[in-house]
């Protein structure tokens, strides 16, 4: 490796592509010639020849062509690696299309303004995600992440920092035997009917967001869902930020105990993640910490 230069390789590299060394020296703006001794210098540190070339074809040898695949994934691995060094440089700047699920409360707008002020040159724009698809415009590519209630088990997804622990409260009617309750066991929640949310949500995500042995009605909304709640159709389990925000004269809010808390995540496509999602989820690692 002593000596090696990358032009050594990326001379490889595109010669192997065109199989004709006028085009590669288009191509990297150098003459035939410079392609030429280039190889020539490779070739002489690995000790095998990688092209065969006449006066009517150029071909690579079974040692270019092993040389090759070894190669290519590597150096595309060195030029990403610099790639993110010069954007973090360059700083972060664009748009990050932003969803979020529920509420955007004092934890969610504290992350988004984190992120702002470490990346003014970065627009922000925020999106509601229905109750009922908490995955869907990330897979649709309408926003570049989103925070959502766990859990996630999506294997095109990624799981970035987690944030926003909340305990659990259970919305219900005033008319309800349990309104008056100071609290409210995992149990006997279990013996309410809860909203849930209705499909594309995930059967596994609609179980945890609504732990009971009584089926209840399916929403795609979460007005929707408060509205059965007051007609007396149910309850719906809320983190506590989320009451607090919708609460409304005919829905109280009883704390829970013995749930675990709800928590929200941020996702996003594993075919989509960019420096600004990178850098928006490490904002929200600096505020969970």
């Amino acid at each position: 490796m002593a000596g090696l230069e990358i032009r050594e390789l990326e001379s490889f590299l595109v010669l192997a592509q065109e199989l004709h060394f006028g085009r590669a020296g288009e191509r990297l703006y150098v003459s035939q010639s410079r392609v030429s001794q280039l190889l020539r210098t490779l070739e002489t540190r690995i000790g095998a020849r990688l092209v065969d070339r006449t006066s009517r074809r150029v071909c690579l040898t079974p040692a270019g062509e092993r040389f090759l695949a070894n190669l290519a994934p590597a150096y595309e691995t060195l030029r990403a690696a610099v790639e993110v060094a010069r954007a973090e440089a360059r700083g972060v700047d664009g748009r990050l299309r932003l969803g979020f699920q529920g509420t955007a409360d004092v934890p969610v707008m504290g992350v988004i303004t984190a992120f702002q002020d470490r990346h003014p040159g970065c627009v922000t724009e925020i999106a509601e995600i229905p109750f009922s698809d908490p995955f869907g415009a990330v897979r649709r590519g309408e926003v570049d992440a989103a925070i959502v209630l766990l859990p996630v088990a999506e294997p095109d997804l990624a799981l970035g920092p987690v944030f926003s622990r909340q305990r659990q409260t259970v919305a219900l009617s005033v008319r309800h035997p349990f309104a008056a309750r100071a609290s409210l066991t995992a149990d006997e929640v279990a013996t309410v009917p809860l909203v849930t949310a209705s499909a594309p949500a995930p059967a596994y995500w609609r179980d945890v967001h609504a732990p009971s042995a009584a089926p209840g009605p399916s929403v795609t909304t979460l007005q929707e869902g408060l509205t059965l709640v007051a007609a007396g159709r149910g309850g719906m389990l809320l983190c506590r930020p989320t009451a607090e925000y919708h609460g409304r004269r005919d829905v109280v809010f009883v704390p829970v105990e013995g749930l675990p808390d709800s928590v929200l995540g941020v996702v996003w496509h594993r075919d989509g993640e960019t420096e600004r999602v990178r850098a928006f989820a490490r904002a929200v690692s600096g505020i969970a910490e």
